[in-house]
């Protein structure tokens, strides 16, 4: 499985496109459809209320770019460059990157670097998705990412960072001091990713949320390479914990049954994995998991009884456990993948 569908929100805010030629292309080519059944011409379209909206308070909606992925009709740099002239971005406070032009050809370093030599035109950027893309556009692993810390070095005041992709992610630098809201998802999360995390100087960093995926698609990170942040002693304002999307979620869930730093949480996310009824029992068992205010267990294998169990022995607990899964079978094995891999 991989990810469908466009973000509608984000950082609290209604996600708004900023129309390329392809997008307006598509808008018009819908309308048409819609209007020809009736045997009628399709006149003029209905208005983008939500796009006029948002141009006139900039800071009311969190803006996506994007162009068409194959062989787009504009140059993504003579479209942002139109997004500069009509729309007052020194209001926006969210913006949403999409695709680029190929973006499983084509590296995120040259929308990157556009971010950045415009940075002082976004002075009170504080939320950025870099990479938002999904399956019609590219599959997870193979969207082409980049270096991305210098965004966090142009864009000081940024208070949430999210990245898509892990294929040519890296992270670089000293840190940032305001960033309160990290998240990176991947269908396999390289090791260098966290070692960076872990070393950086992240003093206002209060959720951190990891997609780790599977060795096939990318991951080289391992429990062992987790152990400075199960330990507790990085990341001092840390309250918000996910480490999402893993293949070996029951030996994950064991390693955080005896993790210091689930005394330090309120929340912990170990959703899209591969939650098995062992990785279930070691959470009723254990007493680690009890100080939490929510556990997301979300897309799980668990049967209905066993989840009932895990409810009941975390009374004080807001527990989710939506969406249940079956594994899948082929020539009489079994096998647990977590939700987003290629």
């Amino acid at each position: 499985m991989t990810i469908h569908n466009y973000l509608t929100e984000y950082a609290g805010l209604p996600v708004v496109d900023f129309p390329s030629k392809d997008l307006e292309k598509d808008r018009l080519a819908r309308h048409e459809r819609v209007a020809a059944p009736a045997g009628r011409p399709p006149g003029p379209p209905e208005p983008d209320h939500a796009l006029a909206a948002g141009t006139a308070d900039p800071s009311s909606v969190a803006w996506r770019l994007r162009v068409g992925s194959w062989e787009p009709e504009e140059v993504y740099e003579d479209y942002f460059a139109r997004f500069l002239t009509e729309v007052d971005t020194t209001r926006i406070t969210a913006l949403v990157i999409g695709s680029w032009a190929e973006p499983v050809e084509n590296s995120a370093e040259s929308v990157r670097d556009l971010l950045v030599a415009h940075a002082d035109r976004f002075p009170a950027l504080r939320a950025l998705f870099f990479g938002e893309i999904v399956l019609e556009e590219a599959e997870i692993s193979w969207i082409q990412q980049c270096e991305v810390s210098s965004l966090l070095a142009a864009f000081p005041r940024l208070r949430e960072f999210t990245v898509r992709g892990g294929t040519g992610l890296g992270f670089s630098g000293a840190g940032h001091a305001g960033l309160e809201r990290l998240t990176v998802q991947t269908g396999g999360l390289p090791q260098g990713v966290v070692t960076w995390v872990l070393e950086a100087d992240l003093p206002a960093l209060t959720h951190l949320e990891l997609w780790l995926g599977v060795d096939d698609y990318g991951r080289t990170t391992t429990l062992r390479g987790l152990a400075p942040l199960l330990s507790g002693t990085v990341l001092p304002a840390l309250s918000s914990l996910g480490l999402r999307n893993a293949d070996d979620t029951d030996a994950l869930i064991e390693a955080l049954s005896q993790a210091p730093v689930l005394a330090r949480l309120g929340a912990l996310d170990v959703s899209m994995g591969t939650l098995t009824e062992a990785g279930a029992r070691t959470i009723i068992g254990a007493e680690a998991f009890r100080s939490l205010r929510r556990l997301d267990l979300r897309a799980h294998f668990l049967d209905a009884e066993v989840a009932e169990e895990v409810r009941a022995a975390l009374p004080g607990v807001e527990v989710d456990l939506r969406d249940p899964r079956e594994p899948d079978t082929y020539g009489g094995e079994t096998y647990y993948y977590p939700v987003v891999t290629e």
